[in-house]
């Protein structure tokens, strides 16, 4: 049996998106088939004893495209008899993929996330992309907008192919803990809009703190729940306090995996209005945080940055509008929030949606394809 070592510096237990779309793609090989290269990670050791799968972990937080790093990843490659190499995010790792097909293997696969589509415009970058293209096997992409980004910056004979994240529907769903949640924050039977992201400022928080007047002019007893950390927070408190919401906004910052889907349950509508920055370099790639809530029911609200409006189906799942844009936001979310039953209709089409085209079984087969070549 082929085995394939995931080289990567996005892994479980450093949380974000791209972490949870590797570690799943890890869980749906065969048994004996896979082995794990990531940089070290507080809470490392206790999460690699759970994992059914060697992890072997560099001696550092990051890993760079460099010798050591490569013959390393080699020396792995060699000891567990892997003959395919999948990297975790195709920049910069991806640039090792020469000196890995010197040391035998056989395959190569890159994951590209948003920020490839991002830096694919930026010519030190794009030089990058081109080096890993000629070297891979294939680029994949999460959907169109990171198709054309990157069809752009590799070569023409460079394949790519699409891979986007898909939602574990068993544990994204209604009912999944979210009277727990608006317990624990006072929240009661108020209605609530949900945002789940990392603080920063493309994800938009701060957009939807200033369009949290408008919408408690029109719904007075509206409260929303940020969840998730991140540099940006002691300035969307200072936001929220100087617009005096801060008592309807509440910061429930980095929570554990296990209680995600039910902060999601908690809410009424989820909201992440991103919105691109620096010139197209930080840019949404896609938002499973999008999916995660249509599974668990929600209406969204996803900001038109990059591949969000994939993970949206304009008018049927949720709405796309300028995340930069306080009065568009506001006017989502007080459309949602004031006509339950539309927003329940919708809630519902999204699951549907996400269980007929999400699922993580019609990913693990195509990444299957991908890997047999």
């Amino acid at each position: 049996m082929s085995r394939i070592l995931f080289v990567t510096n996005d892994f479980p237990p450093r949380p974000g998106g791209i972490q949870v779309f590797v570690h799943a793609l890890t869980l749906r090989r065969p048994p004996g088939s896979v082995v794990v290269y990531a940089p070290a990670w507080r809470g490392a050791a206790a999460f690699d004893a759970r994992q059914p799968y060697p992890v072997i972990r560099h001696p550092s937080t990051v890993m760079l495209p460099v010798g050591s790093v490569a013959r390393r990843a080699a020396r792995i490659a060699a000891r567990f008899g892997c003959d395919t190499v999948v990297f975790g995010a195709a920049l910069p790792l991806g640039l090792l993929a020469p000196e890995l097909r010197k040391a035998g293997i056989r395959r190569i696969i890159a994951i590209s996330h948003g920020h490839e589509a991002g830096w694919a415009s930026w010519f030190p970058a794009t030089r990058m992309l081109r080096r890993i293209g000629s070297s891979v096997d294939v680029i994949t992409y999460l959907g169109e907008y990171t198709r054309v980004r990157l069809a752009r910056a590799v070569p023409g004979r460079t394949r790519l192919a699409r891979l986007a994240p898909g939602v574990d529907t068993r544990v994204f769903r209604p009912g999944a803990g979210g009277a727990v949640i608006r317990r624990r924050y006072g929240l009661g039977g108020r209605p609530v809009v949900v945002c789940v992201s990392r603080l920063v400022p493309r994800k938009g928080q701060d957009t939807l703190i200033r369009c949290w007047p408008r919408v408690l002019a029109r719904v007075p007893e509206a409260a929303l729940l940020v969840v998730g950390g991140g540099p940006y927070r002691r300035r969307l408190e200072r936001l929220a306090a100087t617009l005096g919401v801060g008592a309807s906004v509440t910061f429930a910052g980095s929570v554990p995996w296990s209680e995600l889907p039910a902060h999601y349950d908690a809410g009424d509508v989820f909201a992440m209005p991103c919105r691109t920055r620096l010139f197209g370099l930080d840019v949404e790639g896609l938002g499973i945080v999008y999916l995660e809530a249509a599974a668990t029911g929600l209406p969204v609200v996803a900001g038109a940055s990059g591949g969000a409006p994939d993970a949206v189906l304009p008018g049927e799942t949720g709405h796309v509008v300028d995340g930069r844009s306080p009065d568009a936001v506001a006017g989502a979310l007080v459309g949602l929030l004031t006509d339950e039953a539309h927003a329940k209709a919708m809630g519902e089409k999204g699951r549907a949606w996400i269980e007929r085209e999400w699922h993580w079984d019609l990913v693990a087969e195509r990444f299957a394809c991908l890997l047999d070549g």
